[in-house]
């Protein structure tokens, strides 16, 4: 990470003029002082506007952290675990920089493969057991 950008990936780096940071009072201990400092901080990204990525990474983060995105395309991220802005800035933005690279990280695709015959063969055993038992629980009928 430099002065003035975020170290993503190998292939992306965000200018930190495309975060904001917003300050809150932040709930939990601290006494008085969590009533009069703006200890929480959240950080926004314009996923859908920013230029430092390609449609491509766009379409990945879209979809991989579309919980935390809103109808704008800005992403949210909160961090209110301590008592100092400071730390709690430092904390979002190790987070968002984490979020970031483990969306753009390409997945494995699934190997499909067939049901062992043994499995298939259990199936069936035990779906005619259960059908056996389920004719136990019949009403009985009088024929004699």
């Amino acid at each position: 990470m430099s002065d003035n950008t975020l170290a993503i990936t190998a292939g992306l780096a965000i200018p930190l003029a495309e975060i904001q940071y917003r300050f809150a009072r932040s709930g939990g201990p601290g006494g008085q002082h969590v009533n009069k400092s703006e200890t929480q901080v959240e950080l926004l990204w314009d996923v859908a506007g920013s230029p430092s990525l390609t449609d491509r990474q766009r379409a990945l983060i879209a979809g991989a952290l579309a919980n935390r995105i809103d109808q704008e395309g800005i992403l949210h991220l909160v961090a209110n675990d301590t008592r100092s802005q400071e730390r709690n800035r430092q904390a979002v933005t190790e987070r968002f920089v984490q979020l970031v690279a483990a969306a753009l990280r390409p997945r494995r695709r699934r190997l499909h493969t067939a049901v062992p015959k043994a499995e298939r063969a259990h199936r069936e055993e035990m779906k005619k057991r259960r059908g056996a038992l389920k004719r136990t629980r019949s009403r009985v009928t009088d024929d004699a």
